[in-house]
């Protein structure tokens, strides 16, 4: 497989269950998934791979879904987009977020009613607009320098609320750089919180920097305040986003409670209904894990 900044690497095709599954509009839906460029080291940030991970098992798993993976960051040419019920962004974030560019787009798209999707360091952006003001308006929360935080830890994900986007989850635990202390709308207007745990004080055992700690971090963790590391939003205007903090483990993408919150989460935004059971998706092996990685496999 060729790649080439903003060019289309993958889209599967369109898969059909039944009559009665291409019958129903509200099942047949496009989703683009926009990668973002070469980041970290071997199985780290792995946003192409995890990208078409995702977009494989949405399709088998979701018949009349079409899925398109874009590689590099934004598309070359928007006319990708045409027809999208949701948006996956999946890409280092901050001041590269490859969204602060297409601010006025994907606000056009976004008053439309497409989907918002956001994986770990694709909530990062800068506060203000184009930033974190938008942000709050399509996703309903982001990572804010010198409030949220970035720790490696293992929380327990032990309390799941009811909704759609929990359907066949169970509880669990992983260890992932679970971002946390997002910067929210205020009074959690539209948000409602997926996965929340309260991490230990040893997450904050770096002193206080612009994604390590500070004094409001620092006095909720004492506090014992549940940190919400995955979030949806309802927008006034009817569409929704979501907003996921892991990610930066591709092989998390392995665990199926995992990687079946953010597939639910996907049908969700882009307004589809989540089956009973969850996106069923199997398990993928090691070497499904190891495919399309931006890095070479270290030797052993």
């Amino acid at each position: 497989m060729t790649r080439s900044t903003g060019c289309l690497i993958a889209s599967i095709a369109l898969l059909v269950a039944s009559p009665a599954a291409q019958a129903d509009d509200e099942q047949t839906k496009t989703v683009v998934f926009v990668a973002g460029k070469q980041s970290h080291g071997y199985g780290a940030h792995e946003h192409r791979a995890g990208s078409i991970l995702l977009a494989e098992a949405l399709e088998a798993g979701m018949p009349g879904y079409t899925a398109k993976v874009v590689a590099d960051g934004w598309p070359e040419d928007n006319a990708v987009f045409d027809g999208a019920d949701a948006i996956v962004i999946y890409s280092d974030g901050a001041g590269g977020h490859p969204a602060l560019p297409h601010r006025d787009f994907l606000d056009d798209l976004m008053k439309q009613g497409v989907g918002l999707v956001c994986l770990h360091f694709a909530v990062e952006v800068p506060a203000g607009s184009p930033g974190g003001d938008d942000f709050l308006e399509w996703l309903g929360g982001y990572f804010e320098l010198h409030w949220s935080v970035n720790p490696h830890w293992t929380p327990t994900f032990a309390d799941l609320p009811d909704h759609p986007i929990t359907r066949g989850v169970g509880p669990f635990t992983l260890n992932d750089e679970w971002y946390y202390h997002m910067r929210f709308r205020p009074g959690m207007e539209g948000v409602t919180p997926i996965l929340s745990a309260v991490p230990p004080e040893s997450s904050l055992s770096r002193p206080d920097g612009d994604r390590s700690g500070n004094p409001d971090v620092r006095r909720a963790v004492a506090a014992g305040e549940p940190q919400h590391v995955a979030w949806a939003f309802e927008r006034p205007d009817g569409g929704r986003g979501f907003g996921f903090t892991g990610g930066h483990v591709h092989w998390n993408w392995g665990d199926d409670d995992f990687r079946t919150v953010v597939l639910n989460a996907i049908v969700w935004a882009s307004g589809g209904e989540v089956p009973e059971g969850g996106v069923p998706s199997e398990t993928p092996s090691r070497a499904q894990l190891e495919a399309n990685q931006d890095e070479p496999k270290p030797a052993s």
